[in-house]
């Protein structure tokens, strides 16, 4: 038996559902593709596939190989990719975003990434769910924020400013701060860490030294967006990326405070398994995201950049960016626990 041929079918079997849509893919027969799935099974002594007349389901057993399989078949793939210089990359890539970056920054320019690389099945996962990249099967990760060394690869790709806000009823009632000794007269919404309980405390620039300030509080949350409306609703100050505080800033339902001390920014990265080959998937991806941050950068200076980015110039303006630089061990802990859906 083929095994690496027995794998290819079996999982063409499972993403078509059906024996006859996966030996139309192949160009083979129905029966030959059935034989190959049972010598499968009977090689491996186990049942991959429960079979009805009118569908097929994995079976425990067989969700776990397909897995495997998929991933197996990748690395080929990959490897194959990486030899060859003819030809635009192609296949699988599956990669983690946070939720606001995710939705504000990279789905709405996806159609440029997919123009330009028309033969790559894209899979994002764009949430606040935090991921092992090699047990999940990620292939790129983006990750804002400082993160130590260890297994894993990163390459800087820009950088996400911040600002402390508030709503404009926060701001009737207990009046605007205009100095970092003027918080103690006020209160904060305050985010704490899902994965260990610790409050995340302000930080300011004073003198070019980070500084951090814990208020007074009587509300915290562990989700971004709970987050948001809560000082949305005038519950107190909040600390935000200033892309996600944009659409607000613009409205005026949020209103900036303490500019003279805004927090360092975060630098974005993206990061990868060391262990495992860069996929000419990942690197293409990697310098895409890496190209919108240095667009932003361009815009903030005043500076039109080339080419057709489909993503809103509010947005845009809103986002820092820098030159991408050399790959770097970092490790696959999150900067800090701070606001899931935007920094994690």
């Amino acid at each position: 038996m083929d095994k690496l041929q027995a794998m290819h079918v079996f999982t063409r079997v499972v993403d078509s559902n059906s024996f006859s849509g996966a030996a139309d893919g192949l160009d083979m027969t129905r029966s030959s593709v059935t034989t190959i799935v049972q010598n499968l099974e009977a090689y491996l002594k186990v049942r991959l596939l429960n079979r009805t007349t009118r569908r097929i389901s994995l079976t425990p057993d067989g969700a776990a190989y397909y897995d495997r399989c998929s991933r197996i078949l990748a690395d080929v793939e990959d490897s194959e990719n990486s030899f060859s210089s003819i030809g635009a990359p192609r296949g699988k890539l599956k990669v983690e975003l946070p939720g606001s970056l995710g939705r504000l920054m990279v789905v709405p320019a996806i159609s440029e990434f997919h123009a330009r690389y028309p033969d790559i099945d894209l899979m994002l996962g764009v949430g606040d769910k935090a991921v092992d990249l090699v047990q999940d099967g990620v292939d790129c990760a983006i990750r804002m924020g400082p993160l130590q060394d260890s297994t894993l690869v990163a390459r800087r790709v820009g950088v996400s400013e911040f600002v402390t806000v508030a709503s404009p009823s926060y701001l009737a009632q207990h009046g605007a701060p205009l100095a970092l000794n003027d918080l103690k007269d006020h209160c904060a919404v305050n985010y704490f860490s899902s994965r260990n309980g610790r409050i995340v405390e302000m930080d300011f620039v004073v003198d070019g030294k980070p500084v951090e300030i814990r208020m007074r509080s009587k509300l915290a949350a562990n989700d971004g967006d709970a987050y948001l409306q809560c000082g949305l609703q005038g519950h107190g100050l909040i600390q935000v990326p200033h892309f996600l505080a944009l659409p607000h800033l613009a409205s005026g339902a949020l209103i900036e405070v303490l500019p003279k001390w805004r927090r360092q920014p975060f630098p974005v990265s993206a990061v990868y398994p060391a262990n495992r080959h860069l996929s000419p998937q990942v690197r293409v991806f990697v310098e895409w995201i890496a190209e919108l941050f240095e667009r932003c950068q361009l815009l903030r200076k005043g500076v039109t950049p080339s080419g057709d980015l489909q993503l809103p110039v509010s947005v845009l303006h809103s986002i820092g960016g820098t030159s991408p630089t050399g790959p770097t061990r970092l490790s696959d802990v999150h900067a800090r626990d701070m606001v899931t859906s935007a920094f994690e």
